[in-house]
C-alpha cells in the first residue's frame, strides 16, 4: 500500500505501507542506533513522535518480548529505509511489519531517510503526517501543520501508570534477560520510583541491584511516596516538554525538602534542575542514539552513552547549588548535574542502556551508595 510523509514545511516522501493502515502525526525526529528498534518503540519517551531509523535495514531480526519497554509501542509513527521482509533470528517471535500492525502503529518504508535526516539536522525536527492509501500530499502538509507543537505539551499524563504498583509483581519484570550490574546493595533498599513515562530497564537494573521498587503515577503527590519511607526516589525518563510539568516541578520540590537520596534520569534530570530554579530550552534535532561520547567533568573519562531526548538544561541558568557533572562531546550540552548539599543526582542520557553500550551503569552503583550512606 501506498504512503506519504509529509512535513510542515511541504516537503513530502512517497513509499509503501510498513505497519498498520490510516494515518498518525508527531514531531518527526532521527535515531542513529543501528539495532535496537524495539527498544525504541516502546520507549514512552517517543510519545507524540514519528522516529526515522538512520540504519539501512530494520527488522532484520524480528521481534521479541524479551525486548520491549513498556506495555507496548507508545512512538506516533514509524520511518524506515528498507524493512526486512523476513525475520531471521532464534529470539524472534514475530516480524516488525506484523507487530507494527497488531499493535495499530502507522509506518512508512523506502523513502531516502538519509536525505530525511539531513533535512532535520540542518532545518531542525519538525512536526510531520503518514498517511497511507490514496491521499493527496498537499492534504497530508496541511495535516502536518496541525500537528501540536512539542513545547508546551504536557505528554507525560498519556504514558504514567494508572496506579501505584510494585515492579515485582509485574509480570513482563521477569524475562530470560538479566541486566549486569556494577554491585548490589549490602542491604534491602526501598526505592519509591516516579513514572513519567519510565522505561522498563531502569526497574530491571534498580531490582537486579537489590532495590524493592514501587512505582508512582506522575501525578501523584510527592507525600504519597514520602510517606512509604523510601530509602531512595528515582525520577524516571518521559515524554514532552518538562517546563509543561509544573505539578512534577513542585513534587520534586517537596522530594528535595525532605532531603531522601535522589536519582533522576532524562526528563528526571530536567525536572530536578527545574525544581532548583534552573530552566530548559529546546534542541534544534535533539541527541537519539546509542553512540554519544559524554566526558565525566571531574574525572575526564569518557563514556559512551545512550540517548533520547530533545531538550536540556541550560548551563547559564544553573544555581550555585548545582555542579555539572557530565558534558555532551559533540555540543557541549549539559549531561549529568549534582547538588552540592544534597544526596541527589542526575543525568540527562540512559544509564540502563536498552539498546546501548553499559559504560553509565556506575551510577546505580552510586545511587546504592547514596542510601546506604542514609
Amino acid at each position: 500500500m501506498r504512503a506519504v510523509l509529509g512535513l510542515e514545511d511541504g516537503t513530502c516522501y512517497e513509499g509503501l505501507a510498513v505497519g498498520a493502515a490510516g494515518e498518525a502525526g508527531g514531531e518527526v525526529v532521527f535515531n542513529t542506533s543501528m539495532t535496537g528498534y524495539q527498544e525504541i518503540l516502546t520507549d514512552p519517551s517517543y510519545a507524540g513522535q514519528i522516529v526515522t531509523m538512520t540504519a539501512a535495514q530494520i527488522g532484520n531480526y524480528g521481534v521479541t518480548r524479551e525486548d520491549v519497554e513498556s506495555r507496548a509501542p507508545m512512538v506516533a509513527g514509524f520511518v524506515v529505509r528498507d524493512a526486512s521482509p523476513i525475520a531471521s533470528n532464534w529470539r524472534a517471535s514475530d516480524s516488525l511489519d506484523r507487530y507494527l500492525e497488531s499493535h495499530h502503529i502507522v509506518a512508512i518504508g523506502g523513502i531516502d531517510t538519509r536525505a530525511l535526516t539531513r533535512k532535520l539536522r540542518s532545518g531542525g525536527v519538525m512536526r510531520g503526517v503518514i498517511a497511507t492509501g490514496d491521499v493527496r500530499e498537499d492534504d497530508v502538509v496541511e495535516r502536518a501543520r496541525a500537528v501540536p507543537p512539542m513545547e508546551g505539551s504536557d505528554l507525560v499524563r498519556g504514558v504514567t501508570c494508572a496506579a501505584p504498583f510494585e515492579w515485582s509483581t509485574e509480570p513482563s519484570a521477569l524475562g530470560d534477560l538479566v541486566p549486569a550490574v556494577s554491585r548490589v546493595a549490602i542491604r534491602p533498599l526501598r526505592v519509591a520510583a516516579y513514572d513519567f513515562g519510565v522505561k522498563w530497564n531502569l526497574l530491571r537494573r534498580l531490582t537486579a541491584s537489590g532495590c524493592q521498587v514501587s512505582v508512582y503515577p506522575a501525578t501523584a503527590p510527592a507525600t504519597a511516596l514520602l510517606e512509604s519511607r523510601p530509602d531512595g526516589i528515582f525520577l524516571s525518563n518521559g515524554p514532552g516538554d518538562p517546563a509543561a510539568l509544573a505539578y512534577a516541578i513542585d513534587n520534586v520540590k517537596t522530594i528535595l525538602d525532605a532531603d531522601v537520596p535522589v536519582f533522576g534520569v532524562c526528563l528526571g534530570h530536567q525536572l530536578l534542575a527545574l525544581a532548583l530554579g534552573a530552566r530548559t530550552y529546546k534542541l534544534k534535532f535533539g541527541h537519539r542514539g546509542a553512540n554519544h561520547p559524554v566526558r565525566q567533568v571531574r574525572s575526564g573519562a569518557v563514556e559512551i552513552t545512550s540517548q533520547n531526548h530533545g531538550f536540556a538544561v541550560d548551563p547559564a541558568s544553573l544555581p550555585s547549588s548545582l555542579e555539572v557533572t557530565h558534558v555532551n562531546l559533540y555540543d557541549g550540552t549539559v549531561e549529568g548535574l549534582r547538588h552540592t548539599g544534597k544526596a541527589a543526582f542526575c543525568v540527562q542520557y540512559h544509564p540502563e542502556a536498552s539498546p546501548g553500550p553499559h559504560d553509565s551503569g556506575y551510577l546505580f552503583g552510586e545511587f546504592l551508595d547514596a542510601m546506604e550512606r542514609r
